[in-house]
């Protein structure tokens, strides 16, 4: 992976066999990055995807292989208990199926592997956003808390 920042913004290039997620957290840790939102595109070869089952309050993971176009990436960037990046990220891919016909899927996602590139532009906000559980225990899940001054 390599990155080039130009005032607010990094330019990054992820390469053949790394993972989208760990590349993102990579720069915000070498960068001290707290904050911010990123997009992409690129060639997968392997994507975990979540969607959330709201009857079951849980999330079901899809995995996908092959050659896959990640056709849009989006997500925002906060900052867990720990201190550490939180990605939360959804994306969408393409990909032929066994009978030749172009498939799409998307959903929160877990895990993404480059198989040729990956092209990542990411805003880093000036200021820390703290990530916090939800109130609500049936989504589990982790809301970021914006204070007003």
């Amino acid at each position: 992976m390599e990155y080039r920042k130009i005032k607010h913004t990094f330019y990054i290039r992820i390469d053949k066999g790394e993972d989208v997620t760990d590349s993102i957290k990579d720069v915000c840790r070498r960068e001290k990055i707290q904050a911010g939102y990123f997009q992409g595109i690129g060639a997968c070869d392997l994507a975990v995807l979540a969607t959330y089952i709201p009857g079951k309050n849980d999330f079901t993971d899809h995995t996908i292989s092959g050659m896959l176009e990640m056709v849009s990436l989006m997500g925002n960037i906060t900052t867990d208990n720990n201190n550490e990046p939180f990605l939360h990220s959804h994306a969408s891919f393409s990909y032929l199926n066994q009978n030749g016909v172009v498939v799409i899927t998307g959903g929160h996602l877990k895990e993404a592997h480059i198989s040729y590139t990956g092209e990542i532009i990411l805003n880093a906000a000036d200021e820390k956003i703290d990530r916090m559980m939800d109130l609500k225990p049936e989504l589990r899940y982790g809301n970021y808390r914006v204070e007003r001054w």
